[in-house]
């Protein structure tokens, strides 16, 4: 965790200048570098740190206290790891990837949004079209997170060109394989520092480079949880790195009136307990997850996915609850955007939150699974 810390506070320097001009935390990423971390979840094996998902977490939320696009940036490459990880070990070229991501400390972006299909992950228009032994891909993707700043992206397209738009397949591409073209901007309310804009993806490669599971497959049993259980918990360090700036606010208050209980103070242990239940919510879920990878049949059940789904959206809204808290007991100290007690970029940052895969679709989800599923009532889930 000391790695982390050191990049947190290499993150947080930056950040309000991040935040400002809209550009990648280079310094927050080169320091993720120099301490080993982008290839923190690869198995040691290939020269990795093999890193649990809830260490990986845990690295998530200290590094969003200090910047939240950094941490941002950091989960979304671990996500894609996490892909790797779980469907490429048979693989010797994905073997071979995953030991340069660790020793190269390459960085990897994802494509998997495309423009007319409303922002649905599991469908493609763009299709791979196999050449013998090569392939070629075009994609016009509506986001691109860190695009020209990443060494490699990994892409969904539709299987063949006559594959329905929902058998899709994963790929990865390196940097020199491919070529971007801008075709949208990224000037946000939040997240500024991911550079999330929208391109025109051209790429070729070998085959071997298709990971060899459906993508279904790779949604289902890795992307989804790792995607749910790593934004979360950048969100909470979010939501942390505010309620800090909170309470110093009221410590301060305290310090200057000594006789009087700051207005500020029964708040802020109301926000203390909506924080301490999403930390409890993320670890009882890491938990499960935990249990559940050893059972390919639990880590693909609808109850499991109906539960990641809850965490979720039980995440992405406590987040901006607890933001929203600091706010007001800082009041307008805590509306500034230049003094010791600002708050303000915390919850910008945390109202990207549900937008992020759309609460609506994943409620409107759930709901569709729990039509047909066992509602889990005990407490143990």
């Amino acid at each position: 965790m000391l790695r982390a810390r050191r990049v947190a506070d290499i993150a947080a320097r930056h950040a309000d200048a991040v935040d400002r001009a809209a550009r990648f935390p280079a310094e927050a990423v080169a320091a993720m570098r120099s301490e080993g971390l982008l290839g923190l979840m690869i198995p040691v094996e290939f020269g990795g740190d093999g890193a649990t998902l809830g260490e990986t977490a845990a690295v998530c939320g200290v590094v969003a206290q200090g910047c939240s696009s950094a941490a941002m940036i950091f989960a979304m490459h671990q996500i894609k790891a996490s892909s790797l990880i779980t469907h490429g070990m048979d693989s010797p070229w994905h073997r071979s990837f995953m030991r340069r991501v660790a020793t190269e400390q390459l960085l990897i972006a994802s494509a998997t949004t495309e423009a007319g299909i409303g922002g649905d992950l599991r469908n493609s228009i763009c299709a791979i079209a196999q050449d013998g032994g090569l392939f070629r891909l075009g994609k016009d993707a509506s986001v691109i997170s860190y695009g020209p700043q990443a060494d490699a992206i990994m892409v969904t397209a539709r299987r063949n060109p006559d594959a329905p738009s929902s058998d899709q397949m994963m790929a990865v591409f390196a940097k020199d394989q491919y070529t971007l073209e801008q075709t949208g901007g990224w000037d946000t309310l939040g997240m500024r520092g991911t550079c999330s804009a929208g391109f025109r993806f051209e790429g070729a490669a070998p085959v071997e480079q298709i990971l060899p599971k459906p993508f279904a497959e790779i949604a289902a049993q890795s992307m989804l949880v790792h995607s749910h259980l790593l934004w979360g918990a950048v969100w909470q360090g979010i939501a942390g790195a505010a309620l800090s700036r909170a309470q110093a606010f009221v410590r301060a208050d305290a310090r200057r009136r000594p006789d009087v209980t700051p207005p500020g103070a029964l708040h802020l242990a109301e926000a203390v307990g909506k924080l301490q239940s999403l930390q409890s919510t993320l670890a009882s879920a890491l938990r499960r997850y935990e249990r559940a990878r050893r059972d390919q049949d639990e880590l693909s059940s609808m109850g499991f996915a109906v539960a990641i789904n809850t965490v979720k959206l039980v995440a992405s809204r406590t987040a901006v609850e607890v933001c929203q808290a600091a706010m007001q007991i800082a009041g307008i100290q805590g509306y500034r955007n230049d003094g010791p007690y600002s708050v303000g970029r915390f919850l910008r940052d945390a109202m990207s939150a549900p937008l992020m895969i759309s609460n609506d679709r994943i409620a409107g989800n759930t709901a569709t699974m729990l039509l047909v599923s066992r509602l889990e009532t005990d407490l143990a889930g």
